[in-house]
């Protein structure tokens, strides 16, 4: 039997037998669990080893991986050991493979740079479902900042006789103390696909994320993770940096940052240790392949195509002349050149 991300039940396409699966909502768990590090889940599950790019595949037991999601290849073997943390919450398949196939085609279809042939003519191959493993941290912040920040101004002043207008910097010091919480900051936790793609696949609605269950593999293939929990919370740190910064600095007037420090605690942190669905697969084209992933929740592409060479070449051009209109409008404007 296997996940149904439709019927949102286990489902046999033999007999058409339809199971529930009892789940219930997953919840935050203490950053203190997460220090522990404890409780494996190598039992319900094994591990193939793609022997060509190194990808580890977590399947329920009895199923049997036969090709890489990430490669494509067939030298796949078997290991025994799954040493960490177990997952405690899941973000279930919500949409089926052919859909995944068909949003990929019409992803490809935009990629104005991609090569003609292959925008119309883009080939999805060996598709595939797979569960990304991934943390989420909820915290409470204390900040303490400060720093320099600028305003362009103008000012007159007389230079050889001649009146001029001169734009300057007016510099001015912030210092102060700032509080906020943040919900489910999102750290994969995979060597196979970046934050930044990620970031393109999101939103994942974690908050609705299920208590992990072995029937919501079944199916489907899972990633073990390549940075643990606390790898990824110091990851977490720097974009809750970011984002303190930008809250801070949005209430000031400013044009620019001369300077700005900001230190904070967290306090009162909760993660989950999470498995995101993702369908991995790749097209291809002159003999070399380009890998794609689409968001098994919300539908979402993201990827890498070929790029035409006539294409780039002529955008070039097309900036350089437009370019050159704007300096020769410039000079005839204001009466320099042989205009």
């Amino acid at each position: 039997m296997v996940y149904d991300s439709v019927r949102g039940k286990l489902y046999c396409e033999h007999c058409e037998t339809e199971v529930e699966v009892h789940g219930k909502s997953s919840e935050e768990q203490s950053f203190e669990r997460l220090l522990s590090n404890n409780g494996g889940w190598g039992e319900e599950t094994h591990v193939f080893r793609c022997e060509n790019c190194g990808a580890k595949e977590i399947l329920s037991n009895g199923e049997i991986a036969k090709k890489c999601p990430f490669c494509g290849t067939t030298n796949i073997v078997s290991v025994d050991e799954l040493p960490g943390l177990k997952p405690n919450a899941v973000v279930p398949f919500a949409i089926e493979k052919s859909d995944a196939v068909s949003r990929v085609k019409r992803w490809a279809r935009k990629k104005l740079l991609a090569p003609q042939k292959f925008r119309k003519g883009a080939s999805p191959e060996n598709v595939s479902g797979m569960y990304m493993p991934a943390f989420s941290f909820d915290t409470s912040t204390d900040a303490v900042y400060s720093g320099v920040l600028g305003i362009y101004r103008t000012r007159t002043r007389r230079v050889n006789g001649r009146t001029v207008q001169e734009r300057y910097l007016d510099t001015f010091p912030i210092r102060g103390t700032y509080s906020a919480f943040f919900d489910d900051v999102l750290i994969q936790a995979s060597d196979k696909i970046g934050q930044k793609s990620l970031n393109a696949l999101q939103p994942f609605d974690t908050n609705q994320s299920m208590e992990y269950r072995s029937e919501y593999l079944s199916g489907y293939t899972a990633e073990q993770y390549a940075k643990d929990g606390l790898a990824c919370w110091e990851d977490a740190k720097q974009v809750i940096r970011g984002k303190l910064q930008d809250a801070i600095l949005a209430g000031y007037r400013h044009d620019t940052v001369v300077s700005f420090n900001v230190e904070f605690q967290c306090r009162n942190t909760t993660y989950k240790y999470l498995l995101l669905p993702v369908y991995v697969g790749h097209c291809s084209w002159k003999k070399k392949l380009y890998n794609f992933f689409v968001s098994g929740h919300n539908g979402k592409v993201t990827g890498k195509t070929p790029i035409s060479p006539l294409k780039v070449s002529f955008l070039v051009l097309f900036g350089l002349a437009l370019i050159a209109g704007i300096v020769v409008l410039y000079m005839w404007s204001n009466g320099l050149g042989p205009f």
